[in-house]
């Protein structure tokens, strides 16, 4: 057996290099973070050969002193913190001092800074693998820090034949670029690759520019599709975009999390997240949302991982009651109401009829020109009344009543999901409103809002409990005895009986009646897991909806059943009082709104 002795300091920092340096959008995100924490509002990338070549990053921040650039390529020199107790409230993006010293030792790196703004004068330190640190030497540079890498991994073979080819290495780099992006709305990004510019986010201050960022880097229909969410409560602060059930995708690709401007994985957080969106989503459906927590630093621990991509929080409970209460509020509160509404921001671009004045605009997102004219407010296709209906009045009064000139003005109030004008092959209900036709699943909404009553007219606590005939035994492990002396009282409110019976047994003596038919002993572990993981177990509420889920599509309405119009009316009526009503327990939609534009769109007017 060899001798014990210190690693040299070089083959030190490339063994450093393999935990935080991976490829190279890992040398992008650590380069960009402590351009982040050095005040910079505008950074500059500019990548060549998917990042093997070159990668430099320029910033305007607040530069680093000339007399420092050769610590700040020294392992573990760093800024952000000096003492335990900054470390246990570290709010600074990078922080370990790592990351430079372990570039430093893979590639050809080139440091450049200036500190003052007022001076051109710039320092520039270069090293190249393990041989150590250049002269300090002076250059023209403007305010802020440019780091530029070459040739990665070219001391390290092994490493280097495992990166893969230019366009995925250069995939990789851009995700990190846009996620950074997005943890900061009020830095400027651009990025370019091989001389072409790639992506280029403005700084965004307000609401309006942010979502243009927003529709920039997910397209149009994140925006239309979402909706905003901002709550505090206690220590916690919750802002961001989560999209309508509809915008799920089936992976999991366009979810991001970030706490204290710090992009992170989280199974606390992602649980929460998973389970505000489970009555609203078809299985295997992964929602999507850009969400940002604050909270005092000192309740997150952020040096859990070498990369910093995991946190952990001292009180994992409280963050996960928060962000499911306020996500699964957030859903519900997605009424037609609210949908509809929306619609009013989109008037300018895809047409509509102003109903005082009688004038439709169109103009068109896909480039199909442009038209005004003055719409008939008598005609079917501009008119918000339901005079289509066969009805035995006059033709100068539509079914509801009043003449089509006063109907104009009333309609101003006309209901979020309009008034039914016909029941399509007893399947679809058609609707009009203020913004043009509805369709509307008749089974599905009606699924919805039997499934909601339902769920409100029965509480937990009153669910029968099935005593077992023959208790039955169950082998746990040691943290499940635990588990079970811990969360005594919980289990006895979900209707468990359980008692310990040695170091590794417990008897099970009753359950939950509506989980008589499951396996016992798997209930059982999975009920400990989920006590473990997360301090509370959704195994009940998910078997108890998953019954109330299937009384609610039998006794929903069935096709080809077919609907009178006040019928049709009273359900869309009760669609805009019921929560969560934009989708059926399964997780289809509804409803689904075709505005004017839309309908000229489909019949190429206005080209």
């Amino acid at each position: 057996m060899r001798a014990i002795k210190l690693l040299n300091p070089g083959l030190a920092n490339q063994i450093s290099a393999g935990e935080v340096i991976a490829r190279p959008a890992s040398v992008v995100k650590e380069a960009l973070e402590n351009s982040i924490d050095a005040g910079a509002r505008n950074i500059k990338i500019h990548i060549e050969s998917g990042g093997q070549r070159l990668m430099r990053v320029q910033d305007d921040g607040i530069g680093i002193p000339s007399n420092q650039m050769a610590l700040a390529l020294t392992p573990h020199a760093t800024s952000k913190i000096s003492s335990l107790e900054e470390l246990e409230c570290v709010s600074s993006l990078g922080f370990r001092g790592e990351a430079l010293a372990s570039i430093a030792s893979v590639s050809r790196l080139r440091l450049t800074s200036n500190t003052d703004s007022k001076e051109s004068l710039a320092y520039f330190i270069h090293t190249t693998g393990t041989n150590g640190f250049s002269e300090l030497s002076p250059i023209a540079h403007p305010k802020g820090t440019t780091l530029e890498i070459r040739d990665l991994f070219f001391n390290t073979p092994a490493r280097r034949k495992f990166l893969r080819k230019e366009r995925t290495e250069f995939n990789h780099i851009e995700q990190v670029v846009k996620r950074l992006s997005l943890s900061r709305f009020d830095i400027s990004i651009n990025l370019q690759h091989n001389g072409k510019e790639i992506f280029d986010s403005c700084s965004a201050n307000s609401l309006f520019e942010q979502e243009k960022n927003l529709a920039a880097i997910f397209g149009p229909d994140f925006i239309e599709k979402s909706i905003r969410i901002d709550r505090q409560a206690g220590d916690f602060h919750l802002f961001g975009w989560i999209g309508l059930p509809t915008l799920s995708r089936s992976r999991a690709d366009l979810q991001y999390f970030f706490v204290n401007e710090r992009i992170v994985r989280d199974k606390v957080a992602g649980h929460a997240i998973k389970e505000a969106y489970k009555d609203v989503l078809y299985a295997g459906r992964h929602p999507v949302f850009i969400l940002y927590l604050r909270l005092d630093p000192s309740l997150v621990d952020a040096n859990v991982h070498p990369s910093k991509q995991e946190v952990r929080f001292r009180n994992s409970r409280d963050v996960h009651d928060f962000l499911f209460s306020t996500l699964h509020r957030g859903i519900a509160d997605i009424t037609p109401a609210s949908k509809v509404s929306s619609f009013e921001t989109l008037v300018a671009t895809d047409g509509v009829v102003n109903l005082e004045t009688g004038e439709f605009r169109n103009q068109s997102t896909l480039g199909w020109g442009h038209s005004e004219h003055k719409a008939d407010p008598n005609s079917f296709h501009y008119s918000m009344g339901v005079d289509v209906i066969p009805n035995s009045k006059s033709e100068n009064e539509n079914s509801f009543g009043g003449s089509p000139k006063s109907r104009v003005v009333e309609n101003l109030e006309i209901p979020p999901l309009g008034y039914a004008i016909a029941h399509l092959k007893g399947v679809f209900i058609l609707a009009e409103n203020r913004f043009g036709l509805l369709i509307i699943d008749a089974h599905a909404a009606h699924e919805r809002i039997t499934y909601e009553k339902l769920k409100s007219s029965i509480e937990i606590d009153n669910l029968p409990i099935q005593t077992l005939l023959v208790p039955e035994i169950i082998s746990v492990n040691h943290r499940e005895i635990e588990i079970a002396n811990e969360y005594s009282d919980t289990l006895h409110n979900l209707g468990f009986e359980i008692d310990i019976i040695g170091a590794d047994s417990l008897i099970l003596r009753s359950l939950p009646a509506c989980l008589n038919k499951h396996d016992s002993k798997q209930l059982i572990h999975d009920l400990f897991s989920d006590l473990a993981n997360m301090g509370s177990s959704t195994l009940l509420d998910d078997e108890h909806h998953r019954l109330l889920s299937t009384m609610a599509c039998h006794g929903a309405i069935r096709a080809n059943r077919k609907l009178q119009i006040e019928e049709m009316n009273n359900l869309l009526r009760e669609m805009e009082n019921t929560e969560r009503s934009g989708q059926c327990n399964h997780g289809r939609p509804t409803w689904v709104q075709l505005r004017m534009g839309d309908l000229d769109k489909l019949f190429l007017r206005g080209r």
